[in-house]
């Protein structure tokens, strides 16, 4: 079964960059729509951006628009989330998910995901 592991996460200060990478022992991940969200303390669950599978058509949410921006990497068969100027408000676990259905804004929105990752926290200091 599908796994998604998510890494990269950590403690960085307001305004600085981190990139979150995604994969899955035993896939491509270039067959798959991924997607990452987050959830912050007290908060719902939030999609910020998803992929096509085969593609790389992309959503991202308002929130992160201008800010972040994912990526494939089709020899590490990994999928990335480069995350710049960062805020203290995007402070939360981050989670990959894989295997997504429909429009990349609808999966992202919805969501619609069949495998999820455990998560990696990003704590973002002011």
């Amino acid at each position: 079964q599908l796994q998604p592991v998510e890494s990269g996460g950590g403690l960085v200060q307001s305004g600085g960059s981190l990139r979150l990478s995604c994969a899955a022992s035993g896939f491509n991940l270039d067959y798959f729509a991924v997607g990452w969200f987050r959830q912050a303390p007290g908060k719902e669950r939030e999609g910020i951006s998803c992929i096509e599978r085969n593609a790389n058509t992309t959503w991202y949410s308002d929130s992160v628009k201008g800010r972040f921006t994912m990526s494939r990497d089709s020899a590490k068969k990994a999928v990335y989330l480069h995350m710049n100027n960062l805020k203290s408000e995007d402070t939360a676990v981050y989670y990959c998910a894989a295997q997504g259905w429909g429009t990349v804004e609808s999966m992202c929105k919805l969501p619609l995901f069949d495998y999820w990752g455990q998560g990696t926290q990003v704590t973002v200091s002011s």
